[in-house]
């Protein structure tokens, strides 16, 4: 797991530019039951995705529990929305004590015993300055992320303004898929999906992700026939990746989740001296 823990233990819809692939309805259902799946395959990474899939019920339960607030819609100012969102904290660190890898229970389990003030300072940090390897915060306010691209409440604040992050929140891009929007079209689509609130939007197809770049010389693609469908998308002008989920190839594939199963590909990528443009729960 690739987290830095030093401060823990103290501490389909269109809007604003950016595609939801799913109506927000069974949503979280269909990353859970894909997790669910292919964590019962064979191979390296079932662990990390039965781990994944408790993770994902965890986040679910959360976004049903700001769903079902009757009288009340997030602001968009975290810190005004910590009194409400903070009573769903302890079901995640739950989760994370009882499924996670033997470090990152004890960790929620010192995040549990940590004074709400502190907790309060991380979350709000996080918002403001967001890192990949702070799990915590990470997976805690990714429900909430996604509640506030679902119900059109803009993010504040927001951090930047590039087509290469989010055009909602301003996140950095988690993974890439591909997909064909049109019934005649020959080639896929290609969107990217934001590590802060989960939400998708387009992209175009032969440019880093990460810089820009836009020479096809500078661009390198790579994949395995054991993820047929997954690739490596790598830049070699910044020398960061993020991988792609070919849904052309595999229709019923959830890229979030196919990109956690394809970790060995991520094992490749450090190999040859790339980083990843943002981290995915499970620290790949």
């Amino acid at each position: 797991m690739g987290y830095s823990t030093e401060s823990l233990a103290q501490v389909s819809r269109v809007n604003f530019g950016f595609t939801n692939i799913f109506p927000m309805t069974g949503w979280w259902q269909k990353q859970i039951d894909r997790a669910d799946q292919l964590a019962l395959q064979p191979g390296g990474s079932s662990e990390l995705l039965a781990f994944y899939a408790q993770l994902l019920r965890a986040q679910s339960e959360i976004y049903e529990f700001l769903r079902s607030r009757k009288d009340w819609l997030p602001s968009g100012d975290l810190a005004r929305d910590l009194p409400v969102i903070r009573e769903a904290l302890p079901g995640l660190l739950k989760t994370v004590e009882t499924y996670g890898p033997e470090t990152l229970a004890a960790d929620a389990h010192a995040v549990s015993q940590t004074s709400d003030e502190v907790v309060n300072d991380m979350l709000i940090n996080h918002w403001s300055n967001p890192c990949d390897i702070q799990f915590f915060p990470k997976a805690f306010l990714q429900p909430y992320g996604r509640w506030l691209a679902d119900t059109g409440t803009e993010s504040k604040p927001k951090l930047g303004d590039s087509e290469r992050c989010c055009p909602f929140c301003s996140g950095k891009p988690q993974v890439s898929f591909l997909q064909s929007k049109e019934a005649n079209a020959e080639s896929g689509n290609r969107d990217l999906i934001c590590g802060t609130c989960l939400s998708s939007w387009e992209f175009r197809r032969v440019v880093c992700a990460n810089c820009g770049e836009e020479r096809p010389a500078k661009l390198g693609y790579f994949h395995t026939p054991e993820y047929d469908h997954v690739r490596i998308e790598a830049c070699d002008t910044c020398k960061h990746y993020l991988k792609g989920v070919d849904l052309t190839r595999l229709g019923f594939a959830v890229p979030l989740v196919d990109e956690v199963a394809a970790a060995p590909l991520d094992v490749w990528a450090r190999a040859h001296g790339y980083t990843k443009i943002e981290l995915n729960l499970v620290g790949l």
